[in-house]
């Protein structure tokens, strides 16, 4: 019988995503006493930093299709985490903003979206965190 090598894969691409899904569950576990999902927290941190703009906008920020996103959008909005106007100039497109909840969190939000890359980068140096940002920014 062959024993099977304990060696780590040499594919990028397989060894970005294993680092995605640990970084993913690292927020996620923080965020869910909110009722959160990332991709919510994501959006929040958009309209924070651009309230009154378009979920076209939003998606394009983000990287995110349409469809996904307008029900990420509508369970926000059901959920009061984000509230949406009509914009003045086209009714059939809405401006988005974060609610009042959302601005009552904001910073305990930030803090455990900061917790989490803590978390996950516990057993790097401050160099070596550096590098990996330059890094993943020149794969953005």
């Amino acid at each position: 019988m062959m024993k099977k090598e304990k060696q780590p894969s040499d594919c990028y691409v397989y060894l970005l995503s294993k680092a995605y899904q640990k970084g993913q569950s690292l927020v996620q576990k923080r965020l869910k006493k909110y009722g959160l999902t990332n991709i919510q927290y994501l959006v929040l941190e958009v309209l924070w930093k651009m309230e009154g703009i378009t979920a076209s906008e939003t998606g394009k920020i983000l990287s995110i299709d349409k469809a996904t996103l307008s029900g990420v959008i509508e369970r926000m909005v059901d959920s009061q985490w984000v509230f949406k106007k009509p914009d003045e100039n086209d009714k059939r497109v809405f401006q988005l903003y974060p609610s009042e909840k959302a601005n009552r969190l904001k910073e305990n939000l930030i803090d455990e979206r900061k917790k989490a890359n803590d978390q996950l980068l516990s057993d790097f140096t401050l160099e070596e965190r550096v590098l990996l940002r330059r890094l993943l920014l020149a794969l953005h």
